[in-house]
C-alpha cells in the first residue's frame, strides 16, 4: 500500500531537514507533504531546497493557523492508501514505521496509534504526563475504548477510513476530535508501542496547559455532535 507522511511545520528550522533524513532513510514513504503552517523563522528558506526531492510536497499557509489545519491540509493533498501524522521535532521515530504500518497492512484494523506509554521513552514532563493520561481516561469513559495514549502524535489511517470524515479543529484540539470521530465511527483503534524521546519547552515545545481544557470540551462535544 502507498504511504503517504504529513509533516505539519511550525518554525522546525532546527530540525526540519533531519527529519526529512529520517523519514526518507526508512524508505516506505511513496510521499512525503510538509505543511509550513507560516512559519516566522528559517524553516520555509530551508524547505525551499526540498521542494525538489524525489516523492516531497511542500505547502505553504500564509498565516499560522494551527497543527490541526495544518493536517487536515496534508490529508487533503494525500494520495496514499494510508496516510501517517510526523511531527517534525524529533520526538518520534520514522524507524517505528513498519510496527505502525502493519496492523493496516495485514488487514486487521484501519487505524493505528503508536503509544509512548507501551514502549521505551525519554521521562516526560510530570504535568504533560498526567494531562494526558486524564484525557485519554477521559477518552475511555466517552467512548467505550482502552487507549493508552489518545494524545500521541503517530496516528495512522487508512485513507478510506478518513477521507469522508468532517474535521475541523485547527489548533492542538485536532487530537481528541479526531479519535473522537473515527471512535464514533465503529473504528476500534490498535495500539503499538513506539520509543519517545520528549523535548523541553527551551528545545521549542509548544504544547501548553492552555490546550487541556480545550481538548476536555472538544472530547465532550464530540461525543453528542459530529
Amino acid at each position: 500500500m502507498k504511504l503517504s507522511v504529513i509533516i505539519p511545520v511550525y518554525n522546525e528550522a532546527a530540525t526540519i531537514q533531519e527529519i526529512l533524513k529520517q523519514v526518507r532513510a526508512v524508505g516506505l514513504a511513496y510521499e512525503i507533504i510538509v505543511v509550513d503552517d507560516g512559519s516566522t523563522d528559517r524553516t520555509r528558506e530551508l524547505l525551499k531546497a526540498e521542494e525538489n526531492q524525489p516523492g516531497t510536497v511542500v505547502i505553504y499557509h500564509d498565516r499560522n493557523q494551527g497543527k490541526g489545519a495544518a493536517v487536515r491540509t496534508g490529508f487533503d493533498r494525500a494520495t496514499g492508501e494510508i496516510l501517517l501524522i510526523q511531527d517534525a521535532d524529533l520526538e518520534y521515530d520514522p524507524r517505528d514505521y513498519p510496527v505502525l504500518l502493519r496492523p493496516i497492512e495485514e488487514g486487521r484494523v484501519k487505524v493505528v496509534y503508536g503509544s509512548r506509554f507501551l514502549g521505551p521513552r525519554k521521562a516526560m514532563l510530570f504535568w504533560h504526563m498526567l494531562g494526558n493520561k486524564a484525557l485519554t481516561l477521559l477518552t475511555n469513559v466517552l467512548y467505550n475504548t482502552i487507549l493508552s495514549d489518545m494524545e500521541t502524535c503517530y496516528k495512522v489511517f487508512k485513507a478510506d477510513a478518513i477521507k469522508g470524515i468532517p474535521l475541523r479543529s485547527r489548533r492542538f484540539e485536532f487530537e481528541p476530535e479526531i479519535t473522537a470521530k473515527v471512535l464514533k465511527r465503529g473504528h476500534r483503534i490498535f495500539e503499538v508501542p513506539i520509543s519517545y524521546y520528549g523535548r523541553e519547552y527551551t528545545e521549542g515545545k509548544k504544547i501548553t496547559w492552555r490546550e487541556g481544557p480545550k481538548a476536555v470540551w472538544t472530547l465532550i462535544k464530540y461525543r453528542f455532535v459530529d
